[in-house]
């Protein structure tokens, strides 16, 4: 997880759309990096906090946090260390269907009283949001290409949706004799594909039976007595 903050001041937010600041999502990599230096002549200060996936993971078994809930945690950590009046927050949604909830949550782990403006889509809307989702983007973007530099192996983006990024994962759960501390394995990505290989009678590692399927493995036998009974 990469989490950016830019911090400009009001009359350089015209500058931001200038230079075509916009969702960086939107955006090619090359575009990212080439916007990326012009916000950092712009901004005030930038501020960059990266969590690992061994560091998520030792939050949830340390503190029962869920994911959500460690971003609103390091965003406030971020917000205690600017000095800014007013903060623009890219919503996560309705998270766990409650409204609102996402900033509640940054607001219980802050100190100091700032106007928080907390909005799905912010990224899009602000340009001062969006300046910070390309940040934060670039820097993700240079943490996976070091990531595959050093397995040997590229697995594209490291989302869900990629095909290469499941390739990876199944490399891993049919290659790899230990648990690699680079993948957030409480993702249901991970478990949905350690299932269906199991399924497919794939010869997985053993870690990946005992550590990733137990608790679907239990679940099933489970269900499959009660067919049986029926």
């Amino acid at each position: 997880m990469v989490i950016a903050c830019v911090c400009i001041e009001e009359k350089d937010e015209e500058k931001l759309k200038v230079i075509g600041v916009k969702d960086s999502k939107a955006l090619t990599p090359k575009k990212r990096e080439e916007l990326a230096k012009y916000i950092e002549n712009i901004a005030k200060d930038i501020i960059v906090l990266r969590i690992p996936a061994c560091k998520i993971l030792s939050y949830r078994k340390e503190y029962k946090m869920k994911l959500d809930e460690l971003e609103a945690l390091k965003i406030a950590q971020i917000i205690e260390m600017i000095n800014a009046k007013k903060v623009y927050v890219d919503s996560l949604g309705n998270v766990n269907g409650k409204e609102g909830k996402f900033e509640k949550d940054i607001r219980k782990n802050l100190k100091k009283n700032v106007e928080l403006v907390v909005e799905n889509y912010a990224d899009e809307n602000y340009p001062v949001v969006s300046a910070a989702s390309i940040i934060a983007k670039v820097e993700r973007d240079k943490e996976i290409e070091k990531l595959k530099r050093e397995v040997g192996f590229d697995f594209g983006v490291g989302y869900s949706h990629d095909e290469k990024t499941i390739k990876f994962l199944e490399k891993i759960f049919l290659e790899y004799d230990k648990k690699p501390s680079f993948v957030r394995w409480h993702w249901d990505t991970v478990e949905n594909l350690a299932e269906k290989l199991w399924k497919e009678g794939k010869n997985l590692k053993p870690w990946v039976k005992k550590e990733i399927l137990k608790e679907k493995s239990l679940q099933r036998i489970i269900k499959d007595f009660f067919k049986k009974k029926k």
